[in-house]
């Protein structure tokens, strides 16, 4: 069995990471399970993204929750280490909310070519193809720019 490396998490020295936008995975340790897409969980889960914004550790844009995983898009201030930030919020929900999460996550740097519109209507419909709403507006576990 081959070892995986680690990931890179962080931006190139030659960029501004607080005027990037991330589009970043998070997953459940135990795929399939639902462990974030419950009410109470989800509220829990949500409020400590918005609390982590107030406190300036990271912009996010849209975060979504499914059953088993997460998707956002996300930014972060300069002096913010994004493996360390996204850490540090898995282990308050771990300890808080009980969601057992892989030990990694999967970020990827948005770049010229990339549009954000596309990336968040992609993370948008996620649950819509998964079968678990019909369109993108019934599912309720998502915190958008909009909202605020």
């Amino acid at each position: 069995m081959a070892i995986r490396r680690p990931l890179v998490h962080e931006a190139p020295p030659w960029i501004d990471p607080a005027r990037e936008v991330w589009f970043v995975t998070i997953c459940c340790a135990v795929r399939g399970r639902n462990q974030l897409a419950q009410p109470k969980i989800s509220r829990l889960v949500l409020e400590s993204v918005r609390y982590r914004e107030e406190l300036g550790h990271w912009y996010p844009h849209l975060f979504l929750l499914m059953p088993d995983h997460c998707h956002a898009l996300l930014s972060f201030p300069q002096e913010r280490l994004i493996q360390k930030t996204v850490a540090a919020w898995k282990r308050w929900t771990s300890a808080q909310c009980g969601v057992e999460w892989q030990s990694n996550f999967f970020d990827h740097r948005l770049r010229g070519n990339e549009s954000f519109e596309h990336k968040a209507a992609y993370i948008l419909e996620n649950p819509v193809r998964a079968g678990l709403v019909i369109t993108a507006e019934d599912w309720p576990y998502v915190l958008s720019e909009a909202q605020r």
